[in-house]
């Protein structure tokens, strides 16, 4: 349905053996063609006789709009057994193909959304595909007569059902090659670990000299601070012992200073006794002069 010259819904049954579509010119014959390879993933817009892969889409008429996506859907009967194991169990394999005017495509097998490859995969050694044998379009013939050794050789591998192999090793040659690059790579990344362990083994033995270091100067730090502490301590000590030294010399001086002052005091008291006598004693001779 949209598919260039069809943009309703039309139903095509291919019966078992040789089918041919024949019709006057114009009436899209090719289109028929072009819709089986598309739906079966071909990608190039040149094989499909167009410019780009929009041109696929009906691109409408004078009475006819655009239309917006373009769906190819091809049934294959599974009764004959010729089937790939995966699908054997369905009565009938489905593959689906849609493309919008945004670009987007999707690919469908039995209504299960999938990818290309899996459609490729699908027609691997069947006979049925892109490139194969079982569609024989307009001039086809001819080329298949004219072409060179190698092109006449991959539609006789198809034939004969080594393609798939073929394909199967091309796939494992790159997983291969794709190996031998990550082994490569890997070793580069294992010669610059190699580097890097160096320089940090390096690095953590100068981390273990540090912390072997650093704990022997806290142990010194520590040892000092003790020392100093038993040297204030003493110090200390000593200190008490001449201040307690100290305030008995003061007392002691205190003591006698006290002594000292009543002794003055007695003198001083004395000696106000011995004025007042002298004082007496000069007022009566001067009496007795007179």
């Amino acid at each position: 349905m949209g598919f260039k010259s069809f943009p309703d819904k039309t139903v095509l049954h291919f019966q078992e053996g040789i089918t041919g579509v024949v019709g006057p010119n114009g009436c899209g014959k090719s289109n028929i063609v072009d819709a089986i390879r598309w739906v079966m993933g071909e990608m190039s817009a040149k094989h499909l006789r167009g410019k780009s892969m929009e041109d696929v889409i009906f691109s409408g008429t004078t009475q006819r709009n655009p239309m917006g996506m373009a769906s190819v859907t091809m049934v294959f009967s599974t009764e004959d057994g010729r089937v790939p194991s995966a699908y054997a169990h369905f009565s009938e394999v489905a593959i689906n193909r849609r493309l919008y005017r945004s670009g987007e495509s999707e690919y469908y097998i039995n209504q299960t959304q999938c990818r290309l490859r899996d459609i490729h995969d699908l027609f691997l050694g069947t006979g049925v595909g892109v490139r194969a044998y079982s569609i024989i379009e307009q001039g086809r013939i001819g080329q298949v007569i004219s072409a060179k050794p190698e092109e006449r050789r991959l539609i006789l591998e198809e034939a004969a059902g080594i393609s798939k192999f073929k394909n199967r090793k091309e796939a494992a040659l790159r997983k291969i090659e794709a190996t031998r690059a990550n082994l490569l790579r890997l070793s580069d990344i294992i010669s610059e670990l190699k580097r890097q362990i160096n320089s940090l083994d390096r690095q953590a033995r100068k981390a273990e000299r540090y912390q072997i270091l650093y704990k022997e100067l806290k142990e010194i730090e520590l040892h000092l601070n003790s020392l100093d502490y038993l040297l204030h301590r003493r110090n200390d000590e000593n200190l008490s012992q001449e201040v307690s030294h100290l305030q008995d010399q003061e007392t002691q001086i205190s003591v006698q200073v006290e002594s000292s002052e009543n002794k003055l005091a007695e003198i001083r008291l004395a000696l106000q006794e011995k004025e007042a006598e002298y004082m007496t004693r000069q007022h009566q001779l001067y009496e007795k002069n007179n």
